[in-house]
């Protein structure tokens, strides 16, 4: 387990004197900083990161064995994250070889990092791997692809550092493991069931609220699940399914609570 410190926020400039590619800077020095001051939000032991230029990931965790890629963006995160080959992209959610993700947001006018988030892999489904317009140079077939963050609930987006505070260790355990129980379902299409009842919830902007409230992405959510004609019941039934798993806590007279 790694100690109980704060992070430091700095990135460290003196690594990188000896190169001039801002895009080698930039991995250099947000991976050198992942690597000193991260934890396994799994087990909450340190890291280690492979050998360069390994395809899948950048870290392992020597006790549990969650894999984990780093992707870093100066400024503001934004909602979408650039990723590598859409069609590979695919391939991979559907393996064991599926890391997690780091995501990194950076000032280079102070050399601080502002924002620190891990996503589970099992929030990734095809539904957030958006194909981007065109190939890259010479290889016009060849589509790279970006990653949709607006379409990942709020309890996959767990913070380490958010606007330049840092998150107790406990809190990144907890919330990494309030969700565990996606990966038992490993149909992606079933999973996306569950993860668009989520976002409804999220989209209410309480912790409290009605399965009335639910009802009324009705058609939303037909217009996503054309050949579903049961849709109220679909919601009634991932609403059970939070509940069963302790993600939610039931009121009583068709009212819930996130726990």
């Amino acid at each position: 387990m790694i100690n109980e410190e704060r992070m430091k926020l700095k990135l460290n400039k003196k690594i990188v004197s000896q190169y001039h590619s801002p895009a080698q800077i930039a991995r250099v020095l947000t991976e050198d900083w992942a690597k000193r001051m991260s934890y396994c939000p799994n087990c909450g032991s340190v890291l280690t990161n492979y050998e360069n230029n390994r395809p899948v990931a950048d870290f392992y965790c020597q006790n549990c064995r969650e894999e984990y890629e780093l992707k870093s963006k100066k400024n503001a995160m934004g909602k979408k994250i650039l990723d590598g080959a859409y069609r590979a992209m695919l391939k991979r959610l559907q393996s064991n070889s599926n890391p997690n993700f780091f995501f990194l947001n950076y000032d280079l006018q102070s050399y601080e990092v502002t924002n620190f988030i891990v996503i589970p892999k099992h929030f990734f489904v095809p539904e957030i791997i958006i194909p981007r317009k065109n190939g890259i140079p010479g290889r016009p077939n060849y589509i790279m692809c970006s990653i949709d963050l607006s379409g990942i609930p709020e309890s996959g987006k767990i913070f380490y550092v958010k606007n330049r505070r840092e998150k107790p260790k406990e809190t990144v355990l907890k919330n990494w493991r309030k969700t565990l129980f996606l990966r038992e379902e490993k149909k992606s299409n079933l999973r996306g069931w569950i993860l668009d009842i989520m976002k409804c919830i999220d989209s209410l902007g309480k912790s409290e609220f009605t399965l009335r409230e639910l009802y009324n992405f009705e058609n939303a959510l037909s217009k996503k699940y054309p050949n579903n004609k049961h849709i109220k019941d679909k919601i009634r039934q991932q609403l059970q399914l939070l509940r069963d798993k302790n993600y939610l806590e039931f009121l009583g007279g068709g009212k819930y609570k996130l726990a």
